[in-house]
This record gives C-alpha cells, sequence and structure tokens, in this order.
C-alpha cells in the first residue's frame, strides 16, 4: 500500500454515513466530538482487502502478525488527515497477555486481537467542513480507484436509529462485594504489594428487540459526545465505545512524535454551574487524585521510554481539568520520540495494556486485578488503527459496551472502574463507578433525545 489519494467531497455526518452498513462484519468507525484539534477528525471503514484474528490458542506473535499486516510505511499526504488507510481494530484487555505472560483466563470467545486492513477509508474534517475519500494502493491508480470507490459510500442513505428505549434496565455486579473488593486492595497496598490498581464492576443486561448496536453508538454519538468514541462490528460481536481517553498516539512524519494522555481523577457533573464550576474545583485541588494521576504519569513515562530516544520522554501538561457530558476528569500529556528503528507498533506493545486502568506497578497489579475480576475482554482494551504510512492512535476502552448476539438478541455488558490508592474510601469509590457508569445507562434507558448528563 505505497501510494495515497484523496477525493474532497461535502460534509456528511459520520454516524449517517456509518448507518447503512453498520451491520456489516468488519464496519467500523472512530467518530471524535470534542471539537478543538483533538477532535478534529473522524473516520468510516468497511470492506478490509484482509482481516486478522488472533485468538488465545494462536502462538503467532500479535505484534509481528500486526505489523505484518500494515506493511512497509508508504506514502503520505502532506496536511492531510492523520489516518490514511491501513489497520485498524480491537485489541482486547488480555492481549497483555502477550507482552507479560500472567495466565489471564479469556473472556468468552473474544480474540485477543481482531483487525482489518482498510485500503480506502472516509475521514471527515469536523473543521473544514468536509470529507475525504482516501485510498491506497500498490500503485498511483489503485489508490485512484479505492479513493474513487470509497467515495461512492457517500452515495448511500443513511438510517434512522431506534427512537426508543434500547435497554428495560442493565443489572449491576454486588455494590457489597465491590466495595469488599476495594477494601482488600486498599489493604494490599498497605501492606507494600502495590501502589495502586483499577478495579471495575459490571453492568448486563439485554437490548430490546429490533435494536442493535448501531443504536447504541447513535445514542450516545448524539448526547453524549466523546473524543474516542469507536464502533466495530465482528459478525455476532460488537464493541460500542465512548470514551474520553487515549491510550498511545505516534504522528507520522520527520521523527515519529508519540503521546499518550492519561486520565486519572474524577469528579460528576453538576446539577447547575455553580455546582459544577465547584466540582472541578475541587477535583483540580484534590491532593489525592493528583498523586492517583502523577502514578499513572510516572507509569506511561517509563512505558514510552522503553522504546523512545533517551531524554526524549517529557511530561508536558499535568493534572488539566477535562470536562465531559457525565464527568470531570483529571488528565495529563506525555510525549517521546521513537528511537531509531523503533515503530508505532514496538511503542504499543509497549505499553500495552494502558497504565490508567491497570495500576503500579503495573504487572502486579495486573495479577491483583485478575484475582478480582473476571477476564475483562474489550473493556481497558484499546481501539486503534495503525497507519499505512506508520502513524497510530489509539484509545483506552473505558465507557465501553461489549454486544453478544444469541438466539435471543443482544446481550450487553458494560464496566465501571475506579483507581484505588492507600486513602481510597470503599463507598466513595464505588460511588465513582456509579457517576461513570451513568451515560451509558442512560443512553440504553432512556429514549433518544433524552438528556444524558
Amino acid at each position: 500500500m505505497r501510494y495515497v489519494a484523496q477525493i474532497r467531497h461535502p460534509w456528511r455526518a459520520p454516524v449517517d454515513v456509518l448507518s447503512a452498513f453498520a451491520d456489516e462484519p468488519w464496519a467500523c468507525a472512530f467518530v471524535s466530538g470534542c471539537g478543538g484539534e483533538r477532535g478534529r477528525w473522524s473516520y468510516v471503514a468497511r470492506s478490509p482487502d484482509m482481516t486478522l484474528t488472533v485468538g488465545p490458542d494462536d502462538r503467532r506473535d500479535p505484534f509481528k502478525t500486526l505489523a505484518e499486516l500494515v506493511g512497509p510505511p508508504g506514502e503520505r499526504l502532506p496536511g492531510g488527515p492523520p489516518f490514511q488507510g491501513g489497520a485498524a481494530g480491537l485489541a482486547s484487555y488480555e492481549l497483555g497477555d502477550r507482552v507479560e505472560p500472567l495466565g489471564l483466563a479469556r473472556c468468552n470467545g473474544w480474540p485477543d486481537l481482531a483487525c482489518g486492513r482498510y485500503r480506502g477509508i472516509l475521514a471527515f474534517d469536523h473543521a473544514e467542513a468536509c470529507v475525504l475519500a482516501i485510498g491506497r494502493g500498490d500503485t498511483p491508480a489503485q489508490a485512484q480507484a479505492q479513493a474513487q470507490a470509497a467515495a461512492g459510500w457517500l452515495s448511500h442513505p443513511g438510517r434512522s436509529s431506534v427512537g426508543s428505549i434500547l435497554s428495560q434496565g442493565l443489572t449491576a455486579s454486588d455494590g457489597a462485594a465491590y466495595e469488599q473488593a476495594v477494601a482488600e486492595v486498599v489493604a494490599r497496598i498497605h501492606a507494600g504489594e502495590i501502589f495502586q490498581a483499577n478495579v471495575a464492576r459490571a453492568w448486563s443486561g439485554r437490548l430490546v428487540r429490533g435494536a442493535g448496536p448501531f443504536d447504541l453508538f447513535a445514542r450516545l454519538a448524539a448526547d453524549s459526545e466523546a473524543p474516542f468514541a469507536a464502533y466495530l462490528r465482528l459478525g455476532d460481536r460488537a464493541v460500542v465505545s465512548n470514551s474520553p481517553e487515549r491510550f498511545v498516539q505516534v504522528q507520522a512524519g520527520d521523527g515519529l512524535v508519540a503521546e499518550t494522555r492519561p486520565i486519572k481523577g474524577t469528579r460528576p457533573r453538576g446539577d447547575d454551574p455553580e455546582q459544577d464550576r465547584a466540582l472541578a474545583a475541587e477535583l483540580a485541588a484534590s491532593e489525592k487524585d493528583r498523586a492517583e494521576n502523577l502514578m499513572i504519569v510516572d507509569l506511561m513515562r517509563n512505558d514510552l521510554a522503553r522504546v523512545c530516544t533517551p531524554g526524549e520522554v517529557r511530561a508536558l501538561e499535568l493534572f488539566v481539568v477535562e470536562s465531559f457530558a457525565n464527568v470531570h476528569h483529571l488528565v495529563s500529556t506525555v510525549t517521546g520520540r521513537l528511537a531509531p528503528g523503533r515503530t508505532a507498533i514496538d511503542l504499543f506493545r509497549a505499553a500495552f495494556p494502558p497504565g490508567s486502568i491497570t495500576g503500579a506497578p503495573k504487572v502486579q497489579a495486573m495479577k491483583v486485578i485478575a484475582a478480582l475480576e473476571p477476564a475483562r475482554g474489550p473493556y481497558c482494551g484499546s481501539m486503534f488503527w495503525a497507519g499505512a504510512d506508520g502513524a497510530l492512535d489509539s484509545s483506552v476502552l473505558i465507557r465501553t459496551a461489549a454486544l453478544v448476539l444469541d438466539k435471543d438478541g443482544w446481550r450487553v455488558e458494560a464496566r465501571a472502574g475506579a483507581g484505588l490508592v492507600a486513602d481510597s474510601d470503599p463507598h466513595a469509590e464505588r460511588l465513582e463507578t456509579e457517576a461513570k457508569i451513568a451515560a451509558l445507562r442512560r443512553a440504553l434507558e432512556t429514549p433518544a433525545g433524552s438528556a444524558i448528563r
């Protein structure tokens, strides 16, 4: 896929374009609704020319196989979108067992890695209000043909999503048991075993008859915008994510620049502007939340340092409050420059799974998590794209629903966790999980058009 071509078209919303193809196997989308430079681009892809699925019993090196699927870096459109065709898909949390073998249990048939190679994509420029059909090929003519094929997707009419309630309700895992798990982790922190661990609880239920994964994705995109929303259909499985968090990014060009933006620290949104400002200020001033965030910043600096030039890894921003539809978060930014001979996929391997949803030290925290939670599957893994030009971007799969189709329709599971430190209060951490899951629950349990906060 050495060559690349593009065709410019008038604006059409990415969710509307996706709607025509959302039920196809390997239909994929990355939709950003946060505004600003980080929220400039969204993408829709379908009909990959090759796919890669690595299950738990597949002995291939998944990262090496992914690199082979993407191939050597090819041409790049100057000033074009960050993603200009390549591989895209799902890395489940248990892919981390391929980085540090811990004997992690696997999650009910979810693969460790599932992605397609997309020679044609649509890139949606929110700033310029236009759509770019991008094509890649082994010759300029092939690249142009792929761009034309992708442009043809824009002629397909969209479909309306279900406007009624999508689920009769989600059932939460036992809250008292979660508080007990939090207390156990705090005791292990005081004993010196770990400094921090992110432990989650689950909510499960079913979609109503006639509703599907795309309906949930469309509902969230309309009512609860997020910078790293993503969608992937894998036959009888689907991932719907409303994530606010970047995992790792690599920008292509002269010197591969790497970035990670870990989130640690949460407050709910207020019921009125005054209360909302007070909660944001409380988060900004919280020594507990800042210390929790700093531990993960140090962990991510270490992960980036494995593949970056010595002395090039820096924390550019610390403890910035960012506000989303349902919560305020404390976000930091760490950057580096990949060392010569290192690639974006090397970084993805070095840092996986994300430190913000494991803990510190990472390996021991993962052992603690494995003893307290069932296998996670997509939750706390990553949706990612790996560009044919050497670029990469990826999310942390929080605020994410994993859906499985059976004879009775779509089963849905969503989880929410909390970062636990030495002074964590079990009840307060339980309430934090409920604040984090609220947007997903309301998307499922209220009709379209209802305000989600």
